[in-house]
């Protein structure tokens, strides 16, 4: 039996980790530094592994309630009604049920490229074309309304990320706003802030308020540290926030990832935490690595290394993971995460003395 024909999907590959290192490099996984996958380097918020352990004699139960509690928690965070917090088994999830309610066969996407590889994965998936906005190098990366507007066609679909994952770059909620009002009424954006928690630019959850083709992605894997759990959620209008239930997984989001996001939620130590590390870390990058390096306003740094594969490799046989961004269409960039103050310091010398 054959598949459909999936050639024009590219693979989403994930930043290697340590335990996979330690076996093919035969090192001490204890040894190893791994910034490859902007993953929290403080681990899950406290309260959040205490929240599991209380809930781990409950997972022979169905999560409705703290689907609930949880759904109730975040709509009071951002001042939006219950319905309009759509709770997805991590951010990526929220693609797909966007693209299940929005996307009809023979419609087409439109999406950033570099990018993340999920955006024309999850439309294709549903039966759409992508076509793609460049960000240009020679720009710093830097994102507009225009530039995507000069790509736009009428797509049903449009992602912009913000900021955007490699390259750090932020589009202003001003031109979020520009581009939402000068595309067609029928097209949606799809708003990505996985990242939005370490950066001072505002939202676009202000637009929800005014505008019926906006929808915001939000998660738990970055600043709260629970990637492993899978737990995500969008914003969307209130217009058609119903559609939700129409489209949705039966308990998509688990019991564990539930009650462990609402602990998260209110650990406003751990993520003040989170954020003024990454923030050191992003300053440290850019002012010590011997690469040039771009603005950021996520947990990463993007920096101009060459043969980033060769220098990626070399790294990781000194004991430090880095991500090469050839699968971006950046072969000649690494991205790094920033870690805490003993692994960014590291990292940073090591990547230095391979490039010397």
């Amino acid at each position: 039996m054959e598949t459909r024909d999936l050639s024009a999907h590219v693979p989403y590959r994930a930043g290697r980790g340590v335990e996979e290192v330690a076996r093919e490099l035969g090192l001490d996984p204890d040894g190893l530094v791994k910034l490859s996958s902007n993953e929290n380097p403080y681990g899950p918020s406290p309260a959040a592994v205490e929240a599991i352990e209380d809930a781990v004699g409950q997972i022979h139960t169905y999560p409705k309630s703290s689907h609930t509690d949880l759904t109730e928690a975040i709509a009071e965070k951002w001042e939006v009604t219950p319905a309009q917090v759509w709770l997805t088994p991590g951010g990526d999830g929220l693609l797909d049920y966007l693209s299940r309610t929005f996307i009809r066969d023979n419609d087409r996407v439109l999406a950033p490229d570099p990018g993340f590889a999920y955006y024309p994965m999850s439309a294709r998936s549903h039966g759409a074309s992508v076509d793609q906005y460049r960000l240009s190098k020679s720009d710093g990366f830097a994102q507009s309304a225009e530039m995507v507007l000069e790509a736009y066609d009428g797509q049903r679909m449009v992602y912009v990320t913000t900021p955007h994952n490699p390259t750090g770059s932020e589009m202003p909620l001003e031109e979020i706003d520009r581009l939402a009002g000068e595309v067609d009424e029928n097209t949606l954006v799809v708003v990505d802030e996985a990242y939005g928690e370490f950066t001072d630019q505002a939202s676009a959850r202000s637009l929800l308020d005014k505008r019926e083709n906006v929808a915001v992605l939000r998660t738990f894997s970055k600043t709260y540290g629970l990637a492993g759990l899978r737990v995500g959620y969008g914003l969307v209008p209130e217009a058609w926030a119903e559609a939700y239930d129409q489209i949705n997984t039966p308990f998509a989001v688990n019991k564990l990832a539930c009650v462990a996001g609402l602990a998260a939620l209110e650990d406003e130590q751990h993520l003040e935490r989170t954020v003024e590390g990454a923030r050191w870390a992003r300053e440290y990058l850019h002012d010590n690595l011997a690469a040039e390096t771009w603005d950021s306003g996520g947990n990463f740094v993007l920096a101009e290394v060459g043969d980033a594969s060769t220098v990626a490799e070399t790294t990781q046989s000194e004991g430090v993971i880095i991500r090469d961004c050839g699968s971006f269409g950046l072969p000649e960039c690494v991205r790094v995460t920033c870690g805490t103050e003993p692994q960014t310091r590291r990292a940073v010398e090591t990547i230095n003395e391979v490039l010397e």
